[in-house]
């Protein structure tokens, strides 16, 4: 199991979505997607793979991960591991252009 951290950025990503009652089932299929992070970042669902245009602060490789797929402007969430062991670092929740 990882910890998830989320960078304030994120975090407002995150309760935008909360908060726009139009976005509701998006912000359930975000932290559906959050739940499986935590569990296995690896889960097949999530379609997990590197995304090489963005490093994390210290050079950390980033992930993508679906939270939504063959839907317009679905929902991707992008981290990295760390800071620490078992930690898990969300640093953008964005729809796909």
């Amino acid at each position: 199991m990882f910890d998830i951290l989320i960078t304030d950025e994120a975090r407002e990503q995150l309760n935008r979505l909360k908060v726009n009652k139009g976005l509701s089932k998006r912000y359930k299929a975000v932290k559906k997607t959050l739940h499986l992070l935590s569990q296995n970042p690896r889960h097949p669902g999530l379609q997990t793979h590197e995304f090489t245009s963005l490093k994390g602060p210290k050079g950390e490789k980033v992930f993508e991960a679906y939270a939504e797929q063959s839907t317009h402007a679905a929902y991707r969430i992008f981290w990295y591991y760390g800071p620490g062991n078992k930690e898990i670092t969300i640093i953008a929740i964005t729809p796909h252009p």
